[in-house]
């Protein structure tokens, strides 16, 4: 049976090593989802902060949580909220020209770039934590628990940030494509 993160970081705090298992596993989705929200190299440079704050975390690690995803999950998004600045320029950047000057041709895009300035100014135009909780969900294919875990919230606070931020794209997205179909009618 294979020891749970709990375990290897318990054994990691006498044997440091053994966090590297932590990294083995978790490593490709914690680069996913930063990756998707930064450039590679950002994305590249962040991840690796994100298993170094860990590591240097590992002490105040509850063991009684069987998996440290969430954990790595929250650490990232700690992380992406201090860059936040900087992310909010570059949609602003993208909503204004249409020009993604993070993914300009990247193989990494997630929509086609006809929609992409409109979702960059609806997530402009959505508060901070209900766009995290979004991004987590979309992105990171986190479960409820899993983002409540990694942010620090209740379960139902979660499932109205999501709500609420569904509700708004949802409804920005549908007021642009009747505006075009509109204009093209």
């Amino acid at each position: 049976m294979e020891a749970t993160d709990a375990e290897l970081i318990a054994v990691s705090l006498d044997n440091p090593r053994a966090f590297v298992a932590i990294f083995e596993r978790h490593f490709e989705s914690i680069s996913r989802y930063v990756r998707r929200r930064l450039s590679r190299m950002l994305a590249d440079d962040l991840v690796a902060e994100v298993f170094a704050t860990a590591f240097s975390r590992r002490f105040a690690y509850d063991l009684s949580r069987p998996d440290a995803l969430p954990w790595l999950y929250g650490i990232a998004a700690n992380l992406l909220r201090a860059r936040a600045r900087l992310e909010r320029r570059e949609l602003y950047a993208l909503a204004q020209t249409g020009i993604d000057p993070v993914g300009a041709g990247g193989s990494d895009a997630v929509l086609g770039s006809a929609l992409e300035p409109v979702l960059a100014r609806t997530l402009l135009e959505l508060g901070p934590a209900d766009c995290e909780v979004l991004l987590l969900f979309a992105l990171g294919d986190l479960s409820y628990e899993q983002i409540a875990e990694a942010l620090g919230l209740p379960v139902g606070t979660v499932k109205s940030r999501l709500n609420r931020a569904r509700r708004f794209v949802r409804r920005r997205l549908t007021d642009v494509a009747l505006t075009e179909e509109a204009s093209h009618g």
